[in-house]
């Protein structure tokens, strides 16, 4: 199908950008990787009436750096970035593997980690890690710089807290030193998209876990944190038999989603296994 009309912008700067979401942002769409935004007009899913393209910004906000305790991610960078990233390989080995497993190798050189996290799609990988990292996002505007835990940055499928005048400039988190971390996934297997994913960051001491953050992909219409997961698996042995009687279970009380890839149920019971998986695998390293 092709997309409804639409005007086309190409701002030289992050200021340009920010003035046209102030004066246009209601009616706009902004354009990064548009691995998401093009199919989705494509089928008329949505139907800006003007595109933004921010190619000109990726020299700005690709970057992956680390400042004081703070690892920080341009908004631009690339999941190949994240991918190949030797400072995340060191201080937090979870992007780069739930970076790996996205889409294709086509996907993972233009996409990027700022169109993901505000495109909002439940099964998409880093919204979840970036959940268990307890990250924050940086949006700006005319108006100035907000700072917004990812924990309350998403709200509903393909929703997000962003405000129309708002670009999301950069992703950041307290590096999870000591911890250790995995994601795993069962994927669709044409789209690799999440099926359901889990993504664990564990703490360890004396063979026993001391803190814990999972945080799930596809399960529910957003990324999702159980409290009462992740407060069962404190003082919790590392064998395997110990960690799926703590994970069994943690998704009986959601609402979850319901598609031709998976019923409710079925989603419920692979929480409880790739839970387990994701915390068995980050005790492995």
């Amino acid at each position: 199908m092709i997309p409804s009309a639409f005007d086309y912008s190409t701002p030289a700067s992050l200021d340009e950008v920010l003035q046209l979401l102030a004066e246009e942002g209601e009616n706009s769409k902004v354009l990064a990787g548009g691995h998401s935004l093009i199919p989705a007009m494509r089928l008329r899913l949505a139907q800006p009436e003007k595109i933004i393209d921010i190619k000109a910004l990726r020299p700005q906000l690709s970057y992956i750096k680390e400042e004081g305790d703070l690892i920080k991610i341009g908004a631009m960078t690339t999941y190949y970035q994240i991918e190949t990233s030797d400072l995340l390989k060191e201080k937090a080995p979870i992007l780069p593997e739930a970076a790996s497993v996205i889409g294709d190798v086509q996907v993972r050189n233009w996409g990027t980690v700022g169109g993901s996290l505000v495109h909002a799609d439940p099964s998409s990988d880093l919204p979840s890690v970036m959940l268990a990292l307890d990250a924050e996002v940086v949006l700006k505007s005319t108006k100035g710089e907000r700072v917004e835990p990812v924990s309350s940055f998403f709200a509903g499928i393909l929703q997000t807290t962003i405000e129309p005048d708002e670009l999301l400039v950069e992703i950041r988190f307290k590096a999870p030193g000591g911890k250790k971390s995995s994601y795993k996934k069962l994927p669709n297997k044409a789209s690799h998209y999440s099926v359901v994913g889990a993504a664990a960051v564990v703490g360890v001491a004396d063979g026993k876990i001391t803190d814990a953050a999972v945080a799930f992909s596809g399960l529910a219409e957003i990324p999702m944190r159980f409290d009462a997961l992740e407060q069962k698996l404190v003082g919790v042995a590392t064998d395997e038999a110990s960690i799926a009687e703590a994970c069994k279970g943690c998704a009986s009380g959601v609402d979850a989603l319901e598609d031709l890839h998976g019923s409710q149920d079925y989603r419920r019971a692979m929480a409880d296994v790739f839970a387990k998986r994701a915390i068995l695998a980050a005790l492995s390293k």
